[in-house]
């Protein structure tokens, strides 16, 4: 059986499983595989529960006490049962699980429950997994993950398919050599890929950590390395300034700031130099990007040209054509924008590709939409990607392909250490907006423990009060067994429960269909919601500067640029914003670390100091992977495998050594899971 293989082959994969596995994004024995751990039990000898275990995990060893389980309503479904154990009666809840109702009563005889213990008129554990005591003393002696769910499909489940898969696939033989494993310190990658999800201890789980990364940017190279040394092309047609951004400027209500206009200058510069530009603009959250690039769609139309810019959903696409839209009417700009995006279909769609071909638009903003084989273009000479390290390099260079010599700017709000950045994007010319507009009030922030969140609760309802709108953060979006993080799904019937009645509650999370979530975003724009809990979903795409409260649970969870980029959604008005930063965490790593993001608002100087004190391999849970497609490395934790993997490829491509570097790139073909993810985000 092969990494490529339909997850459908696994014995005990039927239809419902399958069906099941296909919402969590699995579908072939890769995916499957590369279906990571969000962390792992913190497994322990069964113990009684007494005032020092309340608010941690505990495996508490006792039976069902017969005629105990009941179901009740309020809100939602809660079905409790209480359990003996020594010495003590310990209620056990399930929140909207009425199907444990049945399971609880078959249980005859005594069981290991673990969870979270909390005090409230006696011992309790919320969402407990339960376990035969000889299947717990198994537990006792390996880590064990827990996964991603949903409803329907149980970490147990999960697990035992990730073991079977092991167990029959043919994985690929190891494409480094036993003396560059041990010149880079990392254990084979068949290895690797069993110790991300089985590992013994944290020191093997941050080993194979290490040569999953140092896979993944390896590939990244390969696959980015037409663009590494890139040739200057010389731009094919006439590019000369104009009067049209300089007046667009001078018309705006605010002033553009001295890093907006230098920015712009550059990219003047480079489109009329007659050379292809290759330019990346790095912004903080709020900086402005925006206007720079309609700027440069601007220049580009008054020249008679065709521009287009890509962003990562059709929220942000569709925030941007509106922009554009209302500049173009309002100052009576050359632009003829329209809006090209998946959910635009049939005889619409067409109208759009029609007049896109033919060259009746000239500024033409979408997602993918832009890059597939039926949107032709008639002159298309600049391409802009908004939000880059959310696609992938195939889809920047499908787009920069729909042109002949095209020039290109990619944006990015995540700031990125200018070491990092050069490393990343050797050849491109690098840009940064590093001052905010004026009159942006800074965000005032705090770090808290859980213990302040009824004050929080307090403070959000004042600006509900006021006529402000609120953000609370969740990690998850659904419960998970025997981990102490808070998901969007309780945590919404949970705010119902506490918050005033007139107070309006809704919540998003990235497993809704797309309508649903743009339902959402539009309610609470419209103001029709007041406090919105959501997952890391929001952080790109939500604009709404009514908004003056985040509020993140488990930040400590988080990388540092992940929370710069949260906090993001703040501050965007012209009333005083504020976030709170939930620590959940005891640890001095985690205070330090959140400190930091605490006690600034620049994201240049967040992220040196995460990259500074992150050290490579550090396993934190939900960090800032994900970023470039990565799955499991980051740019930040793993800045010395980056520098390796960057030497190594350059090392390849470099030499003349061309049969070595196809059969590495058909091993990392073979593997299956290619580490970059050149699908739609």
């Amino acid at each position: 059986m092969r990494l490529k293989d339909n997850v459908s082959s696994l014995k005990g994969v039927g239809e419902k499983t399958a069906t099941l596995l296909q919402k969590l994004n699995i579908s072939s024995i890769a995916d499957l595989l590369y279906d990571l751990p969000r962390g792992f039990m913190d497994i322990k000898e069964p113990t009684e529960p007494d005032k020092e275990h309340v608010g941690g995990l505990i495996s508490v060893s006792g039976s069902i006490v017969k005629g105990s389980v009941h179901i009740i309503k309020k809100g939602r479904t809660m079905t409790f049962a209480k359990v003996r154990t020594q010495n003590e009666t310990v209620q056990i809840v399930y929140f909207n699980a009425p199907y444990m109702k049945k399971t609880l009563e078959s249980i005859d005889g005594e069981r290991v429950f673990y969870g979270i213990l909390s005090d409230s008129r006696g011992y309790m554990i919320a969402q407990p997994a339960v376990f035969d005591p000889d299947e717990y003393v198994h537990m006792l002696k390996v880590m064990q993950p827990v996964y991603s769910l949903t409803k329907g499909l149980s970490n147990k489940q999960l697990k035992k398919l990730i073991r079977a898969a092991f167990d029959v696939i043919e994985l690929p033989d190891e494409y480094l050599s036993e003396d560059e494993l041990r010149e880079y310190n990392m254990p084979p990658i068949k290895d690797a890929l069993i110790g991300l999800h089985f590992p013994t201890d944290m020191a093997q789980h941050s080993s194979a950590r290490k040569r999953i990364a140092f896979h993944e940017f390896l590939t990244f190279f390969l696959e980015m390395s037409p663009d590494k040394n890139v040739v200057e092309t010389k731009f094919d047609g006439l590019m000369m300034e104009t009067a049209d951004a300089p007046r667009l400027i001078e018309a705006l209500p605010y002033r553009l700031t001295d890093s907006q206009l230098k920015v712009w200058k550059e990219i003047e510069t480079d489109m009329c130099s007659g050379i292809c530009m290759n330019r990346m603009v790095q912004g903080d959250v709020g900086s402005g990007k925006t206007i720079v690039a309609i700027l440069a769609l601007l220049l580009n139309a008054a020249n008679s040209h065709q521009g287009c810019m890509m962003a990562p959903t059709e929220v942000l696409a569709t925030q941007h054509y509106e922009n554009i839209v209302k500049l173009t009417e309002k100052y009576g700009l050359c632009i003829k924008p329209v809006l090209l995006i998946g959910s635009v279909t049939g005889n619409a769609k067409k109208q759009v590709q029609e007049r896109i071909k033919n060259g009746e638009v000239n500024v033409i903003i979408g997602t993918q939409a832009l890059i597939t084989d039926n949107a032709v273009y008639k002159d298309l000479t600049l391409v802009i990607t908004d939000e880059q390290h959310r696609f992938g390099v195939k889809q920047r260079e499908a787009l920069a392909g729909k042109g002949k010599a095209t020039h290109v700017l990619v944006m990015s709000a995540t700031p990125i250490p200018r070491s990092l950045a050069l490393t990343m994007y050797a050849g491109v010319r690098l840009s940064v907006i590093d001052k905010l507009p004026e009159g942006r009030l800074p965000i005032k922030n705090c770090v808290v423990g859980k213990s302040s969140r009824q004050a929080s609760y307090k403070f959000i309802i004042d600006e509900v009060k006021k006529g402000r709108q609120a953000y609370v953060i969740c990690p998850m979006i659904d419960a998970s067994e025997g981990m102490d993080i808070e998901n969007v799904t309780d945590y919404t019937a949970r705010l119902k429960e506490i918050l005033p009645n007139d107070i309006r509650i809704d919540f998003l999370h990235g497993r809704m269909k797309l309508n649903e979530k743009k339902r959402i975003m539009d309610e609470f724009a419209a103001h029709n919601i007041d406090v919105l809990v959501s997952t890391t979903v929001i952080e790109v795409g939500i604009d709404v500067p009514n908004a003056t409260v985040m509020m993140i649970e488990n930040a400590d969870r988080y990388g540092l640029a992940a929370l710069h980029q949260i906090r993001g959604r703040v501050g965007r008005g012209k009333d005083q914003s504020y976030c709170i930063f939930v620590n959940s965490s005891s640890t001095e790593d985690a205070s330090a670390r959140l400190k930091i993001v605490g006690e600034s608002n620049d994201g240049f100087h967040i992220a040196e100091e995460d990259l500074r004190l992150r050290g490579p391999g550090e396993f934190t849970g939900i960090r800032q992977s994900g970023e470039f497609g990565f799955k499991v490395a980051s740019i930040y934790d793993d800045a010395n495998v980056l520098s390796a993997a960057r030497e190594y490829s350059d090392m390849l491509l470099l030499t003349d050594n061309t049969e070595r570097l196809r059969e590495i790139s058909e091993s990392i073909e073979n593997f299956g899971f290619t580490a970059v993810d050149f699908k739609s985000i």
